[in-house]
């Protein structure tokens, strides 16, 4: 149970969590007009989301926040901190 609840808040790139997951973003890692960009997406510390699928060639991924669904590059993605929540759905 320890080990589990270690995985649980470990911070990772949003890009690195597999479609059905969820995780709350802890922090975005990029400046300027991406981190905006972001932003003005809903994309904030705090957000919970869900992976909801991935394109066949891995980009873009598809993610639910705040009540909508929103396709973002995974290079985007990576810059995104996440903690993951243990849950599985695919909706935040």
């Amino acid at each position: 149970m320890i080990q589990h609840s270690r995985q649980l808040s470990c911070e990772k790139p949003l890009s690195k969590l597999r479609p059905g997951h969820k995780g709350i973003v802890t922090k975005i890692n990029c400046t300027g007009s991406v981190k905006q960009r972001l932003i003005d997406m809903g994309i904030t510390p705090g957000v919970k989301l869900a992976v909801v699928k991935a394109a066949p060639l891995g980009d873009p991924i598809q993610i639910h926040l705040r009540g909508y669904a929103l396709s973002i590059r995974r290079q985007d993605a990576a810059q995104i901190s996440v903690r993951g929540t243990g849950e599985k759905g695919g909706k935040a």
